[in-house]
């Protein structure tokens, strides 16, 4: 009891800490050089555009102009190796790469090897599900261990996983319903469940009598006796139009009740944007309704604590943590939104970096 507390209170620490990890940005500039914004500072990390990149919150992999795979982190650049690496991906705090079909994973600075030969994975913020093909065994990595949640069957597999940044769900070869969360297999149902989706710390799903059910930090809740009209969950929220038409918001282990509306609305991990029956573009954040356009855009990003797109005044626009920013007005030639960093260029050769209301 004493160990899992412990493991408990250190995951809780280490996530706490990389949520408030200030975020990454990264460009090619006008020489061909990889530049790496971080903690306010804009460095050169490569001489040659890579051939592939993606921009995670602690870390930026990339196959540089050689093709070998490289991580940047901790303020400074690791070769993983030459040539080896076919595919990768990354999260908030996890790089998962595939070299042919042997599975890695980069976990606060170190490579570590999950299987020899894996077909199928699926990377969250703080865990990777994946189909060990050595043990045939369906496995999850998650703070710094590797735990076994079910076996495979041959021409099977398990029914609509889902992953979010710390919990898998998902229905088993037996047609139950089961969550993997902070090292512990859950039997939530014995039934499958039909519809289900997931966000940090919190599953919502619409069980076999058609309950509608959350799980969240632990606890069930029974929401409603008849499932919603839809519904999608974030990081400890889930947004949903009840079946009598209300369009509501669980936050903090109670829900909200907005208005009688069925919205359009995007849920990003802790914001939820919406149109109201108004016509206007509303986001919701920790609970606080931010009015941002009398109109609802075509377009925007919605990521993380943040919400960005360009008005009808040709302005770039920034809400994020409940803060609303005019980013600039300037004639863009790209913009984009990675985190809470939104890095835009101006012609050919100005880059910048927003963050939190300053330019950098």
């Amino acid at each position: 009891m004493y160990k899992s507390l412990l493991s408990l209170f250190i995951s809780t620490v280490i996530c706490t800490i990389n949520l408030c990890a200030q975020p990454l940005a990264a460009f090619v500039n006008i020489q061909n050089e990889l530049m790496v914004w971080d903690k306010g500072l804009i460095h050169k990390v490569d001489y040659l555009p890579p051939v592939d990149m993606k921009i995670g919150r602690t870390a930026i992999p990339y196959l540089d102009n050689s093709r070998s795979f490289k991580i940047y982190y901790g303020g400074g650049v690791k070769t993983i190796n030459e040539g080896f690496t076919n595919t990768f991906a990354v999260s908030d705090n996890l790089v998962a790469f595939l070299n042919q079909k042997s599975l890695n994973v980069f976990d606060h600075g170190t490579a570590k090897n999950l299987t020899g030969i894996c077909n199928q994975y699926i990377l969250g913020d703080s865990v990777v599900e994946f189909l060990d093909g050595l043990r045939n065994e369906y496995r999850v990595y998650y703070n710094g261990q590797t735990y076994t949640i079910e076996n495979f069957i041959p021409d099977s597999v398990l029914s609509g996983v889902k992953v979010a940044d710390n919990i898998v769900a998902y229905n088993n070869f037996a047609n139950q319903f089961r969550i993997f969360y902070h090292g512990n297999i859950i039997a939530q149902e014995d039934y499958p469940v039909g519809g289900f989706d997931a966000g940090r710390n919190t599953v919502a799903y619409v069980d076999a009598n058609r309950q509608f059910k959350i799980f969240h930090n632990g606890k069930t809740f029974v929401i409603d006796d008849y499932p919603p009209i839809n519904f999608a969950a974030g990081d400890n929220l889930v947004a949903f139009v009840s079946g009598d038409g209300y369009f509501k918001i669980f936050y903090e282990d109670s829900v909200h009740s907005i208005g009688f509306f069925n919205p359009t609305f995007r849920v990003g991990d802790n914001v939820v944007a919406y149109k109201d029956p108004s016509g206007a573009f509303k986001v919701i954040y920790k609970g606080e309704i931010t009015e941002l356009e009398n109109y609802y855009p075509a377009t925007y990003t919605i990521q993380y604590n943040s919400v960005a797109y360009i008005n009808t005044s040709s302005t770039l626009r920034l809400f994020t943590e409940g803060e609303v920013y005019d980013v600039t007005n300037a004639d863009l030639t790209g913009w984009e939104l990675n985190y809470d960093v939104i890095k835009y260029q101006i012609g050919q050769s100005i880059f910048k970096i927003f963050y939190k209301g300053y330019d950098y």
